[in-house]
């Protein structure tokens, strides 16, 4: 009967830390991935913001040409 239950103990206590080892090492790869996926994500955002500055100095250089375009039709009509 002794023999049993201390098969029993180490088996428990096998699949304990088997248990307690598969959760840590999925924990870690989980981050890993949350730390990979945040970096991307920052990448992104990062160009966003350069495009949407970019789109706003588009915008004024468009405005810029508009006026110039302007300028030169009075001065044309002016001669």
């Amino acid at each position: 009967m002794e023999t049993e239950f201390m098969v029993t103990l180490m088996g428990l206590a096998g699949s304990a830390i088997g248990s307690l080892c598969g959760v840590l090492i999925n924990t870690k790869l989980s981050n890993y991935r949350i730390e990979q996926l945040e970096k991307k994500v920052d990448k992104h955002n990062s160009l966003i913001e350069r495009v949407y500055e970019l789109e706003k100095k588009q915008r004024v250089t468009d405005e810029k040409i508009t006026v110039a375009n302007h300028r030169i039709n009075d001065l044309e009509k002016g001669e």
